[in-house]
């Protein structure tokens, strides 16, 4: 099986790569959602994500004969998604200052919005059709050597922002009165905190679908959440989690000739299963 997955690496190295990457950056960012318990909200950035790429396919539809083919590059394409998705991630952490509505409100009503709308952009192109289905099912190969070091730059700036003020995000995180009692400024903070999951999430889709991209957001996280006590430790368990899973997700399926985001996904959801086993036990 290893011996497999190694005789394609010259092929498939670029994928593996970005998809290792993707579930590092996502599992380090997904920690501040999971420790909130906001999963949900996961789901509605990446829909959110997917509905500034479909605007972008419907718009290339209308400019067809036009010469505005920048319009579908894979640069506007990732571009769109960013920018709905950061909006996305503002809107929701805004839960609760938008007409008095909850977070969850305002999470399902992005999320909604955004799986029926991204749909009625591209009804009538089936290229569109073709490439929401795309995202909807994830599928990662095609990674380039540009994407890898995109990926490897995020993921590298997001762990040294964590490292710098983790203490801030905890507080933040676990207690967010107290943060404010003791002089942060948690506006600001939850808009940068929301930020960063915007742009996570909007440079992933692109690339890895939204299975992969919510899966790797959201699992690794929840699985250290039920392993450890604090959320500090969860910083170093979550990408553990990712990357062992992750690696093992891209062996199996290579030599079963499996889907590889959605081999990842099943041994992911079944390793926090296995962390609600550990945590009822280490509980008794």
């Amino acid at each position: 099986m290893i011996g497999a997955f190694l005789s394609s690496w010259h092929l498939f190295h670029t994928t593996y790569l970005v998809g290792w990457l993707v579930a590092l950056l996502l599992s380090l960012v997904g920690v501040l959602v999971v420790a909130r318990d906001q999963l949900f909200l996961g789901a509605a950035v990446s829909e959110a994500s997917t509905l500034g790429i479909a605007l972008a396919l419907g718009l290339g539809v209308r400019l067809a004969g036009a010469e505005n083919t920048w319009v579908e590059s894979d640069g506007f394409l990732s571009t769109m998604a960013v920018i709905f998705s950061v909006a996305a991630a503002l809107v929701t952490g805004r839960g609760g200052e938008i007409n008095r509505e909850s977070r969850e409100a305002i999470t399902g009503w992005v999320f909604l919005v955004s799986a029926s709308v991204s749909v009625l952009f591209v009804a009538h192109s089936p290229h569109g059709l073709e490439e929401i289905q795309r995202l909807l099912s994830s599928s990662i190969i095609g990674a380039s050597n540009f994407d890898v070091a995109l990926y490897a730059g995020a993921a590298a700036a997001t762990a040294i922002f964590i490292g710098v003020f983790r203490r801030r995000l905890i507080l933040l995180t676990m207690d967010a009165p107290m943060a404010g009692a003791v002089g942060m400024n948690t506006s600001a903070w939850n808009t940068t905190t929301s930020v960063i999951l915007g742009l996570a999430v909007g440079l992933a889709i692109r690339t890895s679908g939204m299975l992969y991209t919510f899966g790797c957001l959201t699992l690794p996280a929840l699985a250290a959440k039920n392993i450890c006590r604090e959320v500090e430790p969860m910083w170093l368990v979550a990408p553990l989690v990712a990357l062992l899973t992750g690696t093992a997700g891209f062996v199996i399926a290579n030599y079963y000739d499996f889907p590889p985001a959605q081999m990842t996904v099943a041994l992911l959801a079944t390793v926090v299963a296995g962390a609600w086993v550990y945590r009822d036990v280490a509980r008794a």
